[in-house]
């Protein structure tokens, strides 16, 4: 059954119909902004329009625009632009630890654009998406969720029309999908970060400048839940390569 939400551009549609698609696509992808003109991807525009691409190849170069990558990657922690590019081009939160770790260790090893498409070229785009339907948050629908915990996260990163997504730079998320734990607001026999039980993750890093005049290959980071966002922003600010993240058990 289609969804309420869904926009989609037939091959039959008028002008007005692209431009209400480009619309579209610039408000969910980009984050609900106002996008002035000089901002626009007239040329991408113009291929829609004349359906030399599709929707999902316009989404593609929103998500890969200047407008994107300098308030998104240039100006958000990492967990926060991972966990808003889940939402942008799937329409979901993460699910768990493993999804972050895979997108975080890939947009470091092959650079932003590979991170980009790992989205738009995904499996569970075109099953939801397919080439003519502009994304949209399914999160809400727990078809879209394969865990409960998913259906909850979606709250706490989509906040409603009124909000601007490049207005919060930290992760929402990062705590609770670090410990597989529900974004609901915990009563006050919750574990507490410090107490000595919160979990615990290691990130394996080669290649790190700080790490050449010790002359090895690769370091081990043990990092609290509640740290790994300062953590995994020093080891880029020192060229480190992200090999794996994983929990500690």
């Amino acid at each position: 059954m289609a969804s309420p939400m869904t926009i989609e551009l037939w091959p039959s549609g008028s002008v007005e119909e692209v431009q209400t698609v480009v619309r579209a696509v610039y408000k969910q992808v980009l984050g609900n902004p106002h996008v002035m003109d000089s901002e626009r991807l007239a040329t991408a525009e113009s291929q829609l329009c004349d359906r030399s691409i599709s929707v999902r190849d316009f989404v593609r170069a929103v998500a890969k625009s200047d407008f994107y990558r300098s308030r998104y990657f240039e100006s958000c922690a990492p967990y926060r632009f991972v966990e808003l590019n889940f939402l942008h081009l799937l329409g979901r939160a993460p699910q768990d630890q493993r999804e972050v770790s895979e997108h975080i260790v890939r947009c470091v090893a092959e650079g932003y654009d590979a991170e980009i498409d790992s989205y738009v070229d995904s499996e569970e785009y075109q099953a939801a998406f397919g080439e003519n339907v502009v994304p949209y948050y399914r999160g809400r629908m727990s078809a879209a969720n394969s865990k409960q915990v998913g259906y909850n996260r979606m709250f706490a990163i989509e906040r409603g029309p009124a909000q601007i997504d490049s207005a919060v730079k930290a992760s929402q998320l990062v705590f609770a999908v670090a410990t597989n734990s529900s974004n609901a607001i915990a009563p006050s026999s919750a574990t507490v970060i410090g107490s000595g039980t919160e979990k615990r993750f290691k990130i394996l890093v080669s290649g790190s400048k700080f790490d050449s005049p010790r002359r090895i290959s690769s370091t081990e980071y043990i990092v609290p839940a509640s740290k790994m966002t300062p953590q995994i922003q020093r080891i880029n600010r020192t060229s480190g390569k992200i090999v794996s993240i994983t929990e500690i058990v």
